[in-house]
């Protein structure tokens, strides 16, 4: 066991849980866009802060609302990203692990847990486990996913201003009717994933 473990207690089932000083959650925002980059938040909590819950059940009005509540509450907390460069050069998949490993490391305390939503962990020096739908499970990884979508969904909102046309802030990079309908009328843009399927293919057609 490591020292890390402040002390163990049993739930209402009966099960051991350990318990630790500086549990960090991390979630990640941006898999799935054909553009943008991949975004991903670390939490160290110092209690609890009602009303965090997964990020995508709840209104952004109120996702923008908690995020304050959580930076001010936190013990610390950090982004991580990986750029759309990076995306199409490792792919999403490890261009997400990488995001979540900037993000822990930049914590200014060091976690002595880590617990990340989904099925895969970065690899980072200290204890970490991943958790499917963490989101919903763990509190620390919700606030994560709230600080994570606030801040790219901010960010798409300004690459709106960058990049006309193509309806960023609405659809934030996803790929809706409105996102591939402007793709086809105005080509890639430089925030576009070139290793994404309708955009590879897309570029293939005007080749």
């Amino acid at each position: 066991m490591s020292n890390s473990v402040l002390f163990k207690k049993k739930n209402k089932q009966g099960i051991l849980v350990e318990t630790y000083l500086y549990l960090a959650g991390v979630d990640e925002v941006g898999r799935g866009p054909l553009a943008g980059p991949v975004v991903t938040a670390a939490v160290i909590l110092k209690a609890p802060i009602p009303g965090v819950v997964d990020s995508k059940k709840i209104t952004a009005r109120k996702r923008q609302q908690l995020a304050m509540t959580i930076q001010d509450h936190a013990l610390c907390f950090a982004y991580g990203r990986a750029e759309v460069d990076e995306i199409d050069r490792l792919n999403i998949h490890h261009a997400t692990l990488l995001a979540m490993k900037r993000a822990i490391e930049g914590l200014s305390i060091r976690p002595e847990k880590v617990l990340v939503d989904g099925l895969f962990t970065p690899n980072v020096s200290m204890p970490c486990a991943a958790i499917v739908k963490g989101d919903s499970l763990v509190m620390a990884i919700a606030a994560a996913s709230i600080l994570a979508k606030v801040m790219r969904d901010d960010e798409m909102d300004h690459m709106d201003d960058y990049y006309p046309g193509y309806g960023f802030a609405k659809h934030k990079g996803y790929p809706t009717a409105q996102h591939r309908a402007a793709l086809q009328t105005l080509g890639p843009c430089a925030i576009h994933r070139r290793s994404y399927a309708p955009v590879a293919c897309l570029i293939q057609t005007i080749k």
